[in-house]
């Protein structure tokens, strides 16, 4: 049974894209049913509110409760919170920011990582005047990226955010047409905490539940939460869910030195990162494409 809210998911490598205007919205969806359907899952349309770990049971936000054997949380993650929050266009989730955004006004992102860099860009490339928060120093090259693009940087830590787009950072106060919350990872409430998993991707406290992505936090590894790790989390996954039902082994999960970053930069250029490496050009957006265009055909092919 795969329990999910629609029955077609925003894929999250490409939303600078289509903010940008490169993409367009079917472009960078999967069909979550049609794969549900190719998979022999039941789909239920809904969102997962609690775990109750000692009755082995879900509760959905229709108020259903489902009981379980083996659960397998892949719910990601949501912004990290702040004062103010609701008067903010958070960006995730993604389906309702992109129904959401606006193009065209004076805004101001909030989350100087590579998501809110990305989004800061991607609405400059589609005619916005905007403003990027960060509480940190930034890379040298991606800082200069988002100085030639226009992109207006800002490194003050953001207090709260106030009506009518008002951003409060110390004793600076700027408003703006639309703020876009893109700040760090934060557990879901219904959640409490990140949860902790072992190199089988089972949960420490709860060993009948699995869990990967942003959601879960690997015991003894360090890595950052980002869909490179997601996405080979959940090939691991599909595996040992596999050998769980056959009453074969487990398979360990070992997480990757280096993995390649790619960054885009609004127009169709990037920042290829891999460790101490990093470079630039269009052909890294071009490359970016190209294997974003291959995840998402694979994901919705027919057989």
């Amino acid at each position: 049974m795969l329990i999910t809210p629609r029955v077609r998911q925003a894929y999250s490598g490409m939303l600078p894209g289509l903010v940008a205007g490169h993409y367009r919205r079917e472009e960078t969806e999967i069909d979550v049913a049609a794969l549900a359907g190719r998979a022999y899952a039941e789909l239920v349309l809904d969102t997962v509110v609690a775990l109750d770990p000692v009755r082995k049971t879900l509760v959905l936000e229709s108020g259903t409760a489902l009981a379980y054997d083996t659960a397998s949380l892949n719910v990601g993650s949501r912004m990290a919170p702040i004062s103010g929050e609701e008067y903010a266009l958070p960006a995730k989730p993604f389906e309702d920011f992109v129904e959401r955004v606006r193009r065209g006004v004076r805004s101001a992102v909030i989350g100087g990582g590579a998501a809110g860099a990305e989004l800061a860009m991607a609405l400059r490339h589609a005619g916005s005047a905007v403003s990027l928060y960060s509480e940190s120093t930034l890379p040298p090259r991606l800082a200069r990226a988002l100085r030639r693009r226009g992109v207006n940087l800002i490194r003050l830590t953001v207090d709260a955010i106030g009506p009518g787009g008002v951003v409060l950072a110390g004793k600076a106060q700027a408003q703006y047409e639309q703020v876009v919350l893109a700040s760090g990872a934060a557990p879901h409430a219904w959640l409490g905490r990140f949860l902790e998993v072992d190199d089988r991707l089972r949960c420490v406290s709860v060993p009948d539940v699995f869990a990967c992505g942003d959601c879960a936090t690997q015991q003894g590894a360090r890595y950052p939460k980002s869909g490179v790790y997601a996405v080979r989390h959940g090939e691991l996954l599909g595996r040992n869910l596999h050998h769980l039902v056959k009453g074969e082994p487990l398979e360990a999960y070992v997480p990757q030195e280096r993995a390649l970053m790619l960054l885009s930069c609004g127009a169709r250029y990037a920042i290829a990162q891999r460790g101490k490496w990093t470079a630039e050009g269009r052909v890294f957006w071009w490359l970016k494409n190209s294997i974003d265009r291959r995840w998402v055909r694979r994901l919705n092919a027919s057989s």
